[in-house]
């Protein structure tokens, strides 16, 4: 039975999960164990100044601009961890953000 987020291969995608990170990167591919992301962003929420809603809006507003923080070139996700997945695209953005990217430094 293929994986219901087959569809969001070669896309960028928020990979929420039920512990404290949030991952945003390029769904490379789906095995059974998990998902490859690639040009990946590991966010931990318990860390910074931003809640996660603000962070994942402000990366919205980000790679609009072509300027998305990666800080992973490959990373595995464990299915079992992860609690949604949306396409970065997919989530309603409001801005611009009073200063986007501020959690960056």
């Amino acid at each position: 039975m293929p994986h219901a987020a087959q569809q969001f291969v070669g896309q960028v995608v928020v990979l929420d999960t039920q512990g404290p990170l949030v991952y945003i990167g390029k769904l490379e591919a789906i095995d059974a164990d998990g998902y490859w992301l690639t040009e990946a962003d590991v966010h931990n929420r318990q860390e910074g100044h931003s809640t996660n809603e603000r962070y994942v809006n402000d990366a919205v507003l980000l790679e609009q601009a072509g300027a998305r923080n990666v800080n992973r070139r490959r990373v595995f996700v464990l299915v079992s961890a992860v609690v949604s997945i949306s396409r970065l695209e997919d989530i309603a953005a409001e801005g611009p953000s009073a200063n986007p990217g501020a959690w960056l430094k």
